[in-house]
């Protein structure tokens, strides 16, 4: 019986395999989708039009209800749940 190396095959195998993994991953970042966004002119008025002004006196009573905890009431909480259930029915 003779016992033959399979040394040699295998790392010409290895070889050819890392070339192959090293050929395919160069074709895939080529081939690779690239987000992109276009934003309107339209969009970029509106976004510097000063559209998002922040009330700052109802901004300060709302922190003043919050901290004090006059804010969560149940009647405000009702309202929530019954808004949330008529956006999903």
């Amino acid at each position: 019986m003779q016992i033959r190396s399979t040394s040699n095959i295998q790392t010409s195998s290895a070889v050819n395999l890392q070339k192959q993994n090293s050929t395919n991953a160069t074709q895939n970042t080529n081939s690779v989708p690239v987000d992109s966004l276009e934003i309107s002119a339209e969009a970029q008025m509106l976004s510097t039009s000063g559209a998002t002004d922040i009330r700052a006196d109802r901004v300060a009573d709302l922190r003043a209800q919050i901290a004090s905890g006059e804010y969560e009431t149940p009647e405000k909480l009702e309202a929530a749940v019954s808004r949330m259930f008529d956006e999903f029915a």
